[in-house]
């Protein structure tokens, strides 16, 4: 017998896979809200975060296969990103810092993007691609403070390429897919060598075969239908719902 709670939090996560995917993020702050919201929440943090690691290898994976398959991914602009935010990341991640200040910090970032990208032309039109030492410097600063909050950091990434005029919404989309990606499977290694993973089959089967389903549709809108100015629309809502987040986890 199928829980009424387990079919609200599929559907819950397919609502989610498809919203950030259609942006090239893997949604992870998204699943742990909808599971924080559960009886899933008596679980330790780091269960938590293994699904959702697991599941951004789906849904970001899925995100980058449409992206990069649509003609929208450009390895020199991901690689300078990518090779200082990964490593910068993981170093971040020994350096944790909880409190309410940085959930404070980090809901006035989201919003800020939000609102520069909604007041501002950026991610539509023709970009200018940053010098190796700029993207590297922003990606590693990205990768730090990703770390250190307790964030894939795609949620940073994603506004800072449009933002800085650096690639289209589609080209930062399929950037950050692969960032995301990459951060995730990094995650789940760290975790498997500590020896602490685990995933238990019969909740990660039905999790999985739900967000595949919301990726693949969410992705393929946001590469293959949606307009550049489109997706720039739906980050907007993605960056107004996570600052959301943080802020009631301030509250709370």
């Amino acid at each position: 017998m199928v829980s009424t709670e387990l079919v609200l939090v599929l559907l819950a996560l397919f609502a989610v896979a498809a919203l950030y995917s259609s942006v090239g993020l893997g949604g992870a702050s998204g699943y742990l809200a909808v599971l924080s919201m559960t009886s899933f929440a008596a679980s330790e943090v780091i269960w938590l975060k293994q699904y959702a690691w697991s599941l951004n290898l789906i849904v970001a994976g899925i995100a980058f296969w449409h992206y990069h398959r649509s003609g929208h991914h450009v390895w020199d602009l991901s690689i300078p990103f990518i090779s200082a935010s990964v490593p910068m990341a993981a170093l971040g991640g020994f350096m944790l810092v909880e409190g309410g200040v940085y959930d404070a910090l980090l809901s006035i970032a989201l919003i800020v993007a939000a609102w520069r990208l909604v007041s501002d032309d950026v991610g539509v039109s023709e970009a200018t691609r940053p010098s190796a030492p700029k993207a590297v410097a922003v990606g590693g600063g990205i990768g730090l403070a990703s770390g250190v909050i307790g964030l894939g950091g795609g949620i940073f990434l994603l506004p800072a390429l449009m933002l800085g005029r650096w690639a289209t919404a589609k080209e930062a989309a399929a950037t950050t897919s692969l960032f995301v990606w990459l951060n995730s499977l990094a995650g789940l290694i760290g975790t498997g060598v500590a020896g602490r993973l685990d995933l238990a089959p019969g909740l990660l089967l039905p999790f999985a075969s739900t967000v595949l389903v919301g990726g693949i549709l969410g992705s393929r809108y946001g590469a293959q239908v949606s307009s550049q100015r489109g997706v720039r629309g739906l980050l907007v809502v993605v960056l107004l719902l996570a600052a959301t987040k943080r802020v009631l986890e301030i509250q709370g």
